[in-house]
């Protein structure tokens, strides 16, 4: 089974841009499937935005995450920028019920990541809204708050990254995961 790693946490923790000092240092990056669903829904008129049908939102980031695991089970070592446990933990939210919670949670069972999450904390110094987040701060720690509840109930471990450079941050998460 391949090393899927997952980070995670605040909208504009600075997430992307971590992943993209990973990936230039030669490491396998599987870009945020919201930011592609409102890329293109954007680009083709949709409504499938989270600031418009979260819930329809919520069900295309599941289905791509699962495509994106599918696609990428031929590499050895991948960093996603977050992935299914962020987009059920969205759906749940925005469309709680029973049959839905069993149905994605059994998803969870079965495309399971590294145990450990590296997750990006609220960074109010380097949070911005752009065309793809359109959301303010509170909404993005509101949701921080609910993925650190959920992935430990999946049995994640969390590890905080630490506020500072990319660069330090990228050594930090290299670092860890030479421990594993």
């Amino acid at each position: 089974m391949p090393y899927f790693h997952v980070i995670s946490g605040c909208s504009g923790g600075g997430k992307s841009s971590l992943l993209a000092e990973l990936g230039q240092r030669g490491h396998s990056i599987v870009p945020e499937p919201g930011r592609r669903i409102v890329a293109e829904e954007q680009a083709g008129g949709g409504a499938a935005l989270p600031w418009t049908n979260p819930t329809a939102f919520a069900r295309r980031a599941i289905a791509l995450s699962l495509q994106d695991f599918r696609d990428n089970q031929h590499l050895k070592n991948a960093f996603f920028d977050r992935g299914l446990i962020d987009a059920v933990c969205a759906l749940l939210h925005t469309s709680p019920g029973k049959n839905e919670e069993d149905r994605v949670l059994a998803l969870c069972a079965q495309h399971r990541y590294q145990p450990v999450v590296f997750m990006t904390p609220p960074w109010p110094e380097i949070y911005v809204n752009d065309a793809q987040r359109k959301h303010d701060l509170q909404a993005a720690v509101a949701e921080y708050e609910r993925l650190c509840a959920f992935y430990p109930k999946l049995g994640y471990t969390l590890i905080e990254l630490p506020r500072n450079s990319i660069t330090s941050r990228a050594d930090f998460v290299e670092a860890h995961i030479g421990k594993t």
